[in-house]
């Protein structure tokens, strides 16, 4: 019996459990190659083994048991691919949503390590030199809400038309753009093309602060008046870049240009 493995050596090697496989048995997505007639033990090849570990990278991929059982009965081979192409770009889109989502987690960790070091968020204004910058400005959104803070590029993408998707990439970085009394949450390009709701932010000094929800508008017409008082400018429009501060909050970073 070299050639087989019992249903516990089969499961330890392909790393599922033996009811996973007493369960591919009854559905007819893997069958043992031999049953003992008169123990009724099941055994299993090579093969049987190549088509679990296919079946557990199909799995990560999103796809069903009825829809994997359905791939590997297809005879023809570019059906074959042209499905496990379209499992390939699933399983790309998983995986730079879960990479944007760690890039969240280490943010909210660096804040609370902060706050565990006895480390304070600025509170002074100070000047910051900032290069020319690309803004998408929302269609219908104001201000950054739980939802759409955490999926701000689907949202942005979403509102591009689908034949220049392709022409636009974000920064991980959203905010609000307000002027004249209208306020606009936006995320930074990388890549665009013309389309409405694009702004241009010129290059130039800009004098920021930080401060969080409950203190944003006191601390806005703060700056307004330090612009006015220290630097002489008037300032048309503020940016608002959100600072996150742990899982489930965020701050804000307030920058009023003073001089280009």
């Amino acid at each position: 019996m070299k050639n087989y493995f019992s249903i516990s050596q089969t499961a330890e090697i392909a790393g599922v459990t033996t009811e996973t496989l007493r369960h591919y048995d009854r559905i007819g997505l893997v069958k043992p190659c031999k049953t003992d007639e008169w123990t009724n033990y099941r055994y299993y090849s090579q093969k049987e083994i190549v088509r679990l570990n296919t079946i557990k990278a199909l799995r990560c991929m999103d796809l069903t048991l009825s829809e994997i059982k359905e791939i590997l009965a297809y005879d023809d081979f570019n059906k074959i691919i042209e499905t496990l192409k379209q499992a390939e770009k699933s399983a790309d889109e998983k995986i730079a949503e879960l990479n944007y989502a760690k890039t969240k987690i280490q943010r909210a960790r660096s804040f609370y390590e902060g706050k565990l070091n006895g480390k304070n968020p600025n509170e002074k204004t100070f000047i910051k030199r900032n290069p020319q910058r690309v803004i998408l400005l929302s269609d219908k959104m104001e201000t950054p809400t739980l939802d759409n803070l955490w999926n701000y590029h689907r949202h942005f993408y979403g509102q591009i038309p689908e034949k220049l998707k392709n022409k636009f990439s974000f920064e991980d970085l959203a905010g609000i753009y307000e002027q004249n009394g209208q306020a606009r949450l936006f995320a930074v390009c990388t890549r665009f093309a013309n389309i409405n709701g694009i702004k241009i932010l010129p290059q130039g000094n800009y004098l920021c602060a930080d401060c969080t929800e409950d203190n944003r508008n006191q601390i806005i017409k703060e700056l307004f008046e330090t612009a006015k008082n220290e630097y002489n400018a008037a300032p048309e429009f503020t940016v608002q870049l959100i600072v996150l501060s742990g899982i489930l909050q965020w701050n804000y970073q307030l920058q009023v240009l003073v001089s280009q």
